[in-house]
């Protein structure tokens, strides 16, 4: 019987999903419902254990953490990419690693979730309602405005069609931008400066990499223009974190919306949470019942394949 840790499950939705004794003659399952404090708390807790099932980037495959675990043999990651792990070391000790499919709409979901939530103060509004209190703001209208969209993928795609749903101008701007997607679509070329000079809402859709690390600092920002917004949803070392604090507190630009962070879990104490410009997500945007049922089910498969001999969705 295989022993399966089950890492970082924050609402416990494993056990609902599957039926673990369906699998009691093939799996042992642990899950782990918190982050581990360090990469030594989890070489300690995950030494026995031979199959790992990690959540995307939640908790870091480490060449430290791989090395550390003599009885690892299988990786099974959600998405059919992770950054986190350190493949390479995977690779020297024999290690499968194995993804699963994703649906991406949740992601451009969350996107329009936060756009919405900033223009139409729904933070504030809520917030008093809560507290007795009637109309206490006044919002913006997403029609005729211009949204700049970083980044031009299939989930910036999403989120531009819906942005001309709502009758705004839309343009974007990635390093290998597809004319042709954007021709399609009718979204307008620009350069990166344009773009952030030009737009009211930039909203951030691309894949953490050495280039685009702190691709928004206070330089950046300053070419924004004072009654814009920020949304990232992507991953949150794109962003400088501390210059973007600065600007907020500096009323340099309207506000900004994420669902990602430097550090994940966003420390209880971090300069971000007593910022009333800033409508803060916890890292929800994959978070959904149709995700981690297709997360959770094809680890299992992937696992039953492995034992097999015949590994399905191989990460390399």
């Amino acid at each position: 019987m295989i022993k399966v840790a089950v890492l970082d499950d924050y609402q416990n939705t494993f056990q609902q999903i599957v039926e673990v004794d369906n699998y009691k003659n093939k799996f042992n399952f642990k899950v782990f419902n918190e982050p581990f404090s360090d990469e030594k708390d989890a070489a300690i807790e995950l030494e026995d254990f031979e199959a790992l099932f990690i959540m995307r980037e939640r908790t870091p495959m480490t060449k430290y953490l791989i090395e550390s675990l003599p009885n690892l043999k299988y990786i099974m990651t959600s998405g059919m990419r992770n950054n986190a792990i350190d493949l390479e070391t995977a690779k020297n000790k024999n290690i499968i690693v194995c993804g699963t499919e994703i649906n991406s709409n949740p992601a451009a979901e969350i996107t329009w979730a936060l756009i919405l939530g900033l223009y139409r103060n729904m933070k504030q509004e809520i917030d008093n309602m809560f507290q007795g209190y009637w109309q206490t703001t006044v919002g913006f209208e997403l029609k005729g405005k211009m949204l700049g969209l970083i980044g031009l993928g299939k989930i910036g795609t999403q989120v531009a069609k819906v942005a001309k749903a709502f009758g705004m101008e839309v343009c974007a701007w990635s390093e290998n931008l597809n004319l042709s997607r954007a021709n399609e679509i009718g979204v307008l070329p620009m350069s990166k400066e344009d773009l952030l000079k030009n737009s009211d809402i930039i909203s951030i859709h691309l894949v953490l990499g050495d280039r685009y690390k702190n691709l928004i600092t206070k330089k950046e920002i300053s070419m924004m223009k004072k009654t814009s917004f920020l949304i990232n949803t992507s991953r949150g070392p794109i962003i400088n974190e501390n210059d973007l604090i600065a600007a907020l507190k500096d009323d340099k630009i309207a506000g900004v919306g994420l669902d990602v962070y430097d550090k994940e879990p966003l420390p209880q104490d971090h300069k971000l949470r007593f910022l009333p410009n800033a409508l803060l997500l916890p890292h929800i945007g994959y978070v959904t019942t149709e995700n981690y049922s297709k997360f959770y089910l094809q680890m299992i498969e992937n696992l039953e394949s492995c034992q097999k001999d015949k590994p399905l969705r191989l990460i390399s």
